[in-house]
């Protein structure tokens, strides 16, 4: 069994108190994880600035080739994981034996990483609209097109208080480094794998240990990494999304409530467009907040949720280690049972018609976990209160709407997916303020463009835009 310390400053601290990792099959330990406490990471945020200066004198060239070093050991090399080391297969095992991820979830995660980590350049000169990186590493320059600009960090360091459900978020936080910023990094309980082994990674590859700190802990922990840091993003619900709503300092993900929406002009040919809703729902065990919750059209939604229901209600929850598994575990004790109860309780409503009923039951309880097998719920009206849902499986609505009402009814979402050729109705949707990122066209909601951002712009989120002059003799000699 592992024992992986707390890493302050990338210098490994021995806690008194360590907290196990086990198997959510067969509650076997497989790693002592160290524990932090709130105290402990306030105290070290005296050293903040030294991430950030320790980034900054790499030339920003270097840093990013010593980027794409650590993408390939990270998706290839066996790594030091606390008093052990760890090879990739590991790695998957122990991130599913956690989570509940099937393993090739998890390696298929691990490709979505490498991918940002070797594409960094280009993802970069994207996020920063063609900015020089000098720029941003000394805070003022000249644009190309001959103005002087400067661009000021807001913070030393980025605080991350990261989730366990998901391992795809990770991707959010990987270009901090490559900024010339420090992590201060608050893994999930039950998935620190990722974090840890993107660090070790960092550190083979030549990224200073200095620059990245990682404190597993109780509950303090997470509150102590959001106050400490100027600047920090945290992973949660509803709740935690209005929380911290308007706070500059704080970038709060939760539930995408993402959506397909049919438009009349095309809804006729429905069929044509049923591999795509499928996948948007089912991919990845529907953990993510850019899979399907919803699907909106104003006619032929029985037809099409009857029709999905096919496709993914035979779905049987298979061991984790089955390459055909598309399943991912509910490893918290009675978890899965309070969510089908919350959704049972829905179904009673007039115009809610549980499409997968006659799939068989949807709730399977395992001895130490639970699943939720793929849900398709029928609505006739969108008022219907489960219609606004979002869950951590493969659930998803279908909702009769005209579509003349559905921007209005359709709430803030995170990623929409307007199916058209009708360019008025996609003009509108290109203004509609609550839809964060639109795709026009048959494209999966699960399909990201990474030279774009997915959920925020990371550099404008660090950085602020603001007026500075000096001499140009000045500005010459910096080049």
């Amino acid at each position: 069994m592992l024992t992986i310390p707390v890493l302050r400053w990338g210098k490994p601290y021995e806690s008194l108190e360590h907290d196990e990792v086990k198997h959510f099959l067969t509650g076997e330990p497989i790693a002592r994880l160290g524990q932090a406490n709130g105290g402990l990471l306030q105290r070290d945020m005296r050293f903040a600035k030294r991430a950030r200066d320790v980034l900054r004198d790499i030339p920003h060239d270097d840093l990013l080739e010593r980027i794409k070093k650590a993408a390939d050991l990270y998706l290839n090399a066996t790594l030091p994981m606390g008093d052990g080391v760890q090879s990739p297969d590991d790695f998957a095992r122990q991130q599913s034996a956690s989570t509940g991820l099937p393993v090739h979830m998890a390696k298929a995660n691990m490709q979505k990483n490498h991918y940002v980590l070797t594409n960094m350049s280009t993802m970069l000169d994207a996020l920063t609209r063609g900015l020089s990186p000098k720029i941003l590493a000394r805070g003022y320059g000249v644009e190309s097109r001959g103005v002087t600009v400067s661009y000021q960090c807001q913070s030393p360091v980025v605080g991350l208080v990261l989730p366990s459900n998901s391992p795809g978020v990770h991707t959010l936080w990987l270009p901090v480094i490559p900024l010339q910023v420090g992590l201060v990094l608050k893994p999930g309980s039950s998935e620190p794998w990722t974090p840890y082994r993107i660090t070790a990674a960092f550190y083979e590859a030549g990224i200073p240990r200095e620059a990245i700190s990682i404190y597993p802990g109780g509950h303090d922990v997470g509150p102590a990494v959001l106050s400490a840091c100027d600047r920090a993003m945290i992973f949660g619900g509803t709740a935690t999304i209005e929380k911290y709503k308007g706070n500059p300092r704080v970038q709060a993900h939760g539930p995408g409530f993402s959506k397909i929406l049919l438009g009349d002009d095309i809804v006729d040919d429905w069929p044509k467009y049923l591999d795509v809703m499928v996948q948007s729902v089912y991919a990845n065990s529907g953990r993510g907040c850019i899979n399907t919750s919803g699907i909106w059209a104003s006619r032929h939604t029985k037809e099409i949720a009857a029709a999905i229901a096919e496709k993914i209600g035979p779905v049987e929850a298979l061991p984790p280690d089955d390459p055909n598994a598309g399943l991912a575990a509910f490893t918290t004790p009675g978890a899965a049972q309070a969510i089908w109860k919350l959704i049972e309780s829905k179904f009673k409503e007039s115009g809610v018609t549980h499409v997968t009923e006659k799939y068989g039951p949807r709730l399977v309880e395992k001895e130490r976990c639970a699943y939720l097998r793929p849900t398709v719920v029928h609505c006739t009206s969108s008022q219907a209160a489960i219609a606004k849902d979002e869950y951590m499986f493969p659930f998803t609505t279908v909702v009769e709407c005209p579509q003349d009402q559905m921007m209005e009814q359709i709430g803030q979402t995170l990623i929409a997916t307007a199916i058209t050729n009708d360019e008025r109705w996609a003009q509108q949707l290109t203004d509609c303020t609550h839809i964060d990122r639109l795709n026009v066209g048959p494209i999966p909601t699960i399909k990201l463009d990474w030279l774009q951002p997915h959920e925020g712009n990371i550099v404008e989120f660090l950085f602020r835009n603001r007026a500075y002059q000096t001499t140009p003799e000045r500005l010459a000699k910096l080049g």
